[in-house]
């Protein structure tokens, strides 16, 4: 049951907040998309990225009476959930593994594994060169399933006209960038 999609957010925010479900269904249905992209993008496990998504919720039904500006709704949920997936990957970084498993590769496998731990290694080097909102954007971009365009411009305050183009630039920063280093691209 869909609420009518002439509603504005502002509408759905203030009918959710005074405990329509219907209402608050809208929100889940329109934003989960948007949480869980957040969260993969911190690249959590799935049931950390289920925390963070479920966490995110609760932190919109304890505040969604005071949400100053509810056509930001978007972004507010954004940043929640990144706040909630730095906290996260801040409690795992505590966590140290008790016994390393150490595999025993066949020569080739071991020189297949190297070279590709090198280049990634460049790439992920290269790509912590980037400017932030650059990372951000690829990072968003390269989930499965992406995030709408609408998703995307919401959680980076950008038009959506200029995704394409900033993608598009963002690749070539990333290109040179790995020339730079060395990798042939």
């Amino acid at each position: 049951m869909h609420t009518d999609l002439t509603q504005s957010t502002t509408e759905i925010v203030a009918a959710a907040a005074r405990g329509d479900q219907r209402a608050w269904n809208e929100l889940v249905e329109r934003y989960s998309g948007l949480l869980w992209s957040v969260a993969r993008a911190y690249r959590l496990d799935a049931s950390d990225a289920a925390d963070v998504v479920q966490t995110s919720w609760l932190r919109l039904v304890e505040h969604l009476p005071t949400i100053r500006n509810p056509d930001g709704l978007g972004a507010w949920l954004v940043t929640t959930a990144r706040r909630e997936a730095l906290r996260t990957l801040r409690r795992s970084a505590r966590c140290e593994p008790s016994a390393e498993i150490v595999a025993v590769a066949e020569p080739l496998d071991l020189d297949v594994r190297l070279l590709r731990n090198e280049r990634d290694a460049a790439l992920t080097a290269a790509f912590a060169r980037l400017p932030s909102r650059d990372q951000m954007l690829l990072r968003m971009l390269a989930l499965d399933p992406p995030p709408s365009y609408d998703e995307i411009g919401a959680a980076l305050s950008m038009p959506i006209g200029s995704i394409g183009p900033t993608r598009g630039r963002a690749l070539e920063r990333l290109r040179r960038e790995l020339r730079a280093s060395g990798v042939r691209v």
